[in-house]
C-alpha cells in the first residue's frame, strides 16, 4: 500500500508537469509563471521550496536529539523569509528581471558582476543535487533498488515535470506537494506521536524538562543556522525565482508573510514529533532515520505512505526549484559570461542567451542540467561539504554587495566587486586556513571583509552614474515605462532587459527580447 501511494505520487507529479505545459506560452511563463502568482498559489509555492528535506526530515531528527530546541534550523529559515518578504520582496518584484546577477548589473551599471553567477549556480546545482541524494535513499528502502536506480528514478521524474512546463508546472506540483507536507506532518505525523508519548507530561516523565529547554542545542549552533539560513534566504536565486512569480509587489510581500509564518509552525511541529518520538522510541542513533522509523512505527498502512510521500514531496519542491533557478542562471548570466571570454561581443552573447529567447532552449538548459544533477548524485555519497562551501561563498561573498545595493545609495560598482572578490577570497582563505569546510569562522570573516571592503571603496571611487540609478528607482517605484511628453496615456510595462541590456524606452520593441515562443 504504501509503495502504490508512493507510485500515484510520482505518477500524478508528472501528470501537474504536463497539466502546467498547457499555461506555459512563452519564457516568462516558463522562468517565472508569467508573473502572475497570485496569494494563495504564492504561499503555497513559496513555502514548499523553502522547506525541503533538512527542514522535514532534519527537523524531526533535531527535536529526536535536542527536544523542542531542535526547531532553530527551520525557524531560522522563517525569520530569513519574514525579513526578505517584509523589506526586500517588493521591490524585488517590481525590479522585472530574471536573476540575482542581472539585479546587480541593474544596480551598479558594472558588466562584471555576472561572475556572480557562476557562484550562484554551484550553489543551486548542489542544492538540487543534495535534494536528489535525500528522497532516493527513501526510494531505496520502498522499492528495494539501489542507490543509482533510485537517483535516475527520482531525478528523472524531476527533470520531467520540470522541463515540460517550467515554473507552471513547478507551481502546481509544489502546490500538491505543501498539501502533502501539510497533512503529513500537521494532521497525521504530530498527533500520533504526541499521543503515543503521552503529551506533555509523558515526555517530561521520560526526558526531564530538559527536553522543553530552548538553548539545548547550543547557542554557537543557533547564530550558526542564522548566519547561514536566514542570510542565504535573502539573497538565493531559488528564493528570488519564486518572488518574480507574484503578480503584484503586495503579493511578493503578504504571500511570502503568510509562508514564513508556516514554515514557523512547521520547525515547532518537526521537533515535537522528534521529541515525542525520543520519549517512546528511544536508541535511533542516526537522527535522519527518526522520521521514517517513528512514521513505520506508530501509522497504519497507507496513512504511513501519506507520511513518507510528504517527505519526498518536501525534497522534490527543493530540487526542482534549485533546478530552474540553475538554468536561469547558467542562460541568463554565465552562458554571455563564458561567451565573453570567447571574444563573442557582450550583444552577440546576451541576444543568444537572454531568457526572454525561446522556451524550447530554456527547457534545453533544464534538461541538461538536470541530466547533471543525476550524473553528480549518482557518484557522490555525501556533498554536505561541496554544499557548505557554496553556500559559505554566497553569503559571505555576495550578501553585502546584493542588500548594499537596496540600502545604500552611495554603494558603486567598484565597491561591489571588491566586496564580491574579497569576500569569497577571506571565505576560502579561512577555510584552507583552518582545514574544514564545515567550521563557522570562514563565513564571519568573509562577512566583515566583504562589508569592510564594500564601504571603503564605494567612498573612495566616483559616484554611480546618475543615469545607471535613475533607470534603478524608477524601477524600484513601478516606473519601468516611460511617457513621451505631454502624453499621459498608459503604455505596456517595458520589456525585461536581457544581461548587460539597456532597458528600451516603452511602446519600443527590443530585438533580443522577444516574448513570444
Amino acid at each position: 500500500m504504501d509503495i502504490a501511494i508512493i507510485i500515484i505520487y510520482l505518477a500524478a507529479m508528472l501528470l501537474f508537469g504536463w497539466w502546467g505545459k498547457s499555461r506555459t506560452k512563452n519564457s516568462a511563463d516558463f522562468l517565472v509563471a508569467g508573473r502572475r502568482l497570485g496569494p494563495a498559489l504564492y504561499t503555497g509555492t513559496m513555502a514548499a521550496v523553502v522547506l525541503g528535506g533538512a527542514s522535514t526530515v532534519g527537523g524531526v531528527g533535531l527535536g529526536y536529539k535536542y527536544g523542542i530546541s531542535g526547531m532553530w534550523l527551520v525557524v531560522s529559515i522563517a525569520v530569513g523569509l519574514f525579513l526578505l518578504s517584509i523589506l526586500f520582496a517588493s521591490r524585488i518584484q517590481k525590479l522585472k528581471v530574471y536573476t540575482v546577477a542581472q539585479m546587480l548589473k541593474l544596480r551598479y551599471g558594472v558588466n562584471a558582476t555576472s561572475a556572480s553567477g557562476i557562484v550562484m549556480m554551484a550553489y543551486t546545482l548542489m542544492l538540487s543535487v543534495t535534494s536528489t541524494i535525500a528522497y532516493a535513499t527513501i526510494f531505496n528502502v520502498l522499492f528495494g533498488t539501489d542507490r543509482t536506480i533510485s537517483v535516475i528514478i527520482g531525478g528523472g521524474i524531476v527533470m520531467l515535470y520540470s522541463s515540460i512546463g517550467g515554473m507552471w508546472s513547478i507551481t502546481l506540483t509544489d502546490m500538491v506537494q505543501f498539501v502533502l507536507k501539510t497533512i503529513g506532518v500537521f494532521f497525521l505525523l504530530l498527533p500520533f506521536a504526541w499521543a503515543n508519548a503521552g503529551g506533555y507530561e509523558g515526555i517530561v516523565d521520560r526526558l526531564g524538562s530538559a527536553a522543553f529547554d530552548l538553548g539545548a542545542i547550543g547557542v554557537d549552533t543557533i547564530i550558526t543556522f542564522f548566519v547561514i539560513y536566514t542570510f542565504g534566504m535573502l539573497i538565493g536565486q531559488d528564493i528570488w525565482q519564486r518572488v518574480f512569480t507574484a503578480r503584484s509587489p503586495k503579493v511578493a510581500k503578504w504571500g511570502g508573510t503568510a509562508a514564513a509564518a508556516y514554515c514557523l509552525l512547521y520547525g515547532v511541529a518537526g521537533a515535537l514529533i522528534g521529541m515525542s518520538a525520543a520519549a517512546f522510541l528511544p536508541g535511533i542513533e542516526a537522527s535522519d532515520d527518526v522520521y521514517a522509523a517513528i512514521t513505520q512505527q506508530i501509522l497504519p498502512v497507507g496513512l504511513s505512505g501519506i507520511v513518507l510521500a510528504a517527505a519526498v514531496a518536501a525534497m522534490m519542491s527543493t530540487a526542482s526549484g534549485a533546478l530552474i533557478a540553475t538554468a536561469t542562471v547558467a542562460r541568463a548570466d554565465v552562458m554571455p559570461l563564458v561567451k565573453r571570454l570567447f571574444g563573442r561581443s557582450e550583444a552577440d552573447a546576451a541576444a543568444h542567451s537572454n531568457p526572454e529567447h525561446d522556451v524550447r532552449s530554456n527547457r534545453l538548459y533544464v534538461v541538461v542540467l538536470g541530466i547533471a544533477v543525476i550524473i553528480v548524485a549518482a557518484l557522490l555519497n555525501d556533498v554536505v561539504a561541496a554544499l557548505t562551501v557554496a553556500y559559505d561563498i554566497l553569503v559571505g561573498g555576495l550578501l553585502v554587495a546584493i542588500l548594499g545595493g537596496f540600502v545604500w545609495k552611495r554603494a558603486t560598482g567598484a565597491g561591489a566587486l571588491w566586496s564580491m572578490g574579497v569576500g569569497t577570497v577571506v571565505t576560502l582563505g579561512t577555510m584552507a586556513v583552518m582545514g574544514n569546510v564545515l567550521a563557522n569562522e570562514p563565513i564571519y570573516f568573509g562577512l566583515a571583509a566583504s562589508l569592510l571592503v564594500y564601504v571603503v571603496v564605494s567612498l573612495v571611487t566616483p559616484r554611480t552614474p546618475a543615469s545607471v540609478l535613475k533607470i534603478w528607482t524608477d524601477r524600484l517605484a513601478g516606473r519601468d515605462e516611460v511617457e513621451d511628453a505631454g502624453t499621459a496615456a498608459a503604455v505596456e510595462p517595458a520589456a525585461t532587459p536581457a544581461p548587460g541590456e539597456v532597458p528600451a524606452r516603452a511602446g519600443t520593441p527590443s530585438a533580443t527580447n522577444p516574448t513570444a515562443e
